[in-house]
């Protein structure tokens, strides 16, 4: 795992792209740049076939640097970082310190991807990997980025750890789709390493997160309640929403079931008597009155009348 430290001290858990995943990744954008550019060439030749070979020439050379260069430089710069290669191999690239790349980042990668890459055929860039620590081209290391993997198996990745039992539930209303997935990523990994940042850099770095979070969210820190708390406290119901909707719920707040309280049996102090037994028996149900001169059930009702001999 790579330590990228931030300006505030606070070392970012990323790991770095291996070769092979970054080799897969820039094959799939070279099949899709160079599909492009053959597609494109052959617009232009049938359409600038009656201008002369200067023209040709030029327009060649334009729609060379712009799909082959300035295509993947434009993709990388609106994507902050992730190519179709990328997004389909769980890659991107970041900046040294662990933020979305810009636009000089990415112009110095293309500039520099077509010596390493397209006229070399990829060989510069591949020893270039394979001789740098963190697995880095010539035009990161000249760019200051860096390639790391976006998609970490569950059971390597640190655990956050959960907010205070008070907090857990408050921010149920709370809007977080306005929030980047770099945020999330910088107060996660905040979160996973702030027991082993000082207390000054730990609290200056929770409150600069929090103020963002609240930036986005528009409901600020409830007050009187630490920033790191709140940090915990919302991403915790940010995995709550999620796990909710991966397993089918509805994505609000899930309903309180009442409350069920169980009581234990008593053992009797003394074993139940005859009395006890007698007392504890439910009473017998009252016979409902019968009609007048209604007998037993099934038996004949006597009249008095006695029929002759």
């Amino acid at each position: 795992m790579s330590e990228l430290v931030t300006g505030d001290a606070v070392v970012l858990g990323l790991r770095p792209a291996k070769l092979p995943s970054r080799a897969l990744a820039l094959a799939i954008d070279l099949v899709v740049v160079w599909v492009v550019y053959l597609l494109v060439s052959f617009g232009l030749a049938l359409a600038t076939g009656s201008l002369d070979d200067a023209a040709v020439a030029a327009l060649a050379i334009v729609s060379f640097l712009l799909i082959l260069v300035g295509g993947p430089i434009a993709v990388e710069t609106l994507s902050h970082g992730r190519s179709l290669g990328k997004l389909a191999c769980g890659l991107r690239v970041v900046r040294d310190d662990g933020g979305p790349i810009r636009f000089r980042h990415a112009l110095v990668r293309g500039a520099m991807g077509v010596v390493e890459i397209l006229m070399s055929f990829g060989v510069i860039a591949c020893i270039a990997s394979l001789v740098s620590a963190r697995g880095r081209r010539i035009g990161d290391v000249f760019a200051g980025t860096l390639v790391v993997r976006e998609r970490v198996p569950a059971g390597r990745m640190a655990m956050v750890p959960p907010p205070p039992p008070w907090l857990v539930g408050r921010f149920v209303e709370l809007d977080l789709s306005a929030v980047p997935d770099e945020l999330w990523l910088a107060i996660r990994q905040y979160l996973t390493r702030m027991g082993q940042l000082e207390a000054d850099v730990s609290r200056s770095m929770a409150e600069r997160l929090a103020d963002d979070l609240a930036a986005r969210t528009g409901a600020p820190a409830p007050e009187g309640v630490p920033a790191g708390a709140y940090l915990a406290a919302v991403v915790h119901e940010r995995q709550a929403r999620d796990a909710r909707r991966a397993f089918g719920g509805s994505p609000g707040p899930a309903p309180a079931s009442p409350a069920v309280t169980h009581v234990a049996p008593v053992a009797p102090a003394h074993p139940p008597t005859s009395a006890d037994a007698a007392a504890l028996a439910p009473a017998p149900k009252p016979e409902p009155p019968s009609a007048p001169g209604a007998g037993a059930e099934g038996a004949p009702r006597r009249t008095g009348f006695a029929p002759p001999a």
